[in-house]
């Protein structure tokens, strides 16, 4: 048994992570059938069903920054995950990183010192699993990942997150398939509101869903 989640009901081999625990929430509502609480410790919920095509899917939070999502990932691989696509959020850094837009990422840099627990230096970058990718739609960018949002991005980055450096870098660690989509919820000084941000996470949510249901 993982020692930080601690679940209720079967664990899928292909899982959506997302930061926040209410998207989980909504996800799971939008995406499975029947869903069912599959742990709620540490206030890191998560919800596990079949989607309306049939397959198995588990939805689950990773808290935020990239700590806890690589800890949560090394808890979900030890319960039989496979296959991970992150569907979370960043900041727009260029003109092309639209508010609301989908960004598929094709390359994740380093912009922070945790890196290094993951196995890469400061500056280094990482690409997601490559069939995953192209099972997914959004604009192909590069991405920085940032110990804090405070600290600067890389000039090639078109936009910023904290969590998918640690998400990639782990899952390859763990031989788990990964890939990540953001939502750009700032950019320019403006900000995403909520309702047009639940629904852009219903959108990646589906497109992260048709992609791990092709490469299954």
């Amino acid at each position: 048994m993982p020692s930080r989640l601690r679940p209720t009901a079967p664990v899928a081999p292909d899982a959506i992570l997302v930061g926040d625990p209410g998207r989980a929430l909504l996800l799971a509502q939008e995406l499975l059938e029947q869903p069912k609480m599959s742990n709620h410790a540490r206030g890191l919920w998560g919800y596990s069903g079949q989607t309306a095509s049939g397959s198995a899917l588990t939805i689950q939070s990773t808290g935020m920054g990239g700590p806890s999502a690589a800890i949560v990932l090394a808890d979900l691989a030890e319960l039989g995950v496979k296959r991970a696509v992150r569907v979370g959020t960043c900041t727009g850094l260029k003109p092309s990183a639209t508010l609301g837009e989908l960004l598929l990422v094709d390359r994740a840099i380093a912009a922070g010192g945790s890196a290094t627990a993951f196995g890469l230096e400061p500056d280094a970058s990482i690409e997601p699993d490559a069939r995953l990718r192209e099972e997914l739609h959004g604009q192909k960018v590069v991405v920085a990942s940032l110990d804090t949002m405070a600290a600067d991005a890389p000039a090639d980055a078109v936009a910023a997150d904290l969590q998918t450096v640690a998400v990639l870098a782990r899952a390859r660690q763990l031989r788990i398939s990964a890939a990540a989509l953001l939502i750009v919820t700032e950019a320019e000084g403006k900000h995403l509101d909520d309702e047009t941000l639940e629904a852009a996470a219903k959108r990646a949510g589906h497109v992260a869903t048709k992609g791990l249901s092709r490469w299954g």
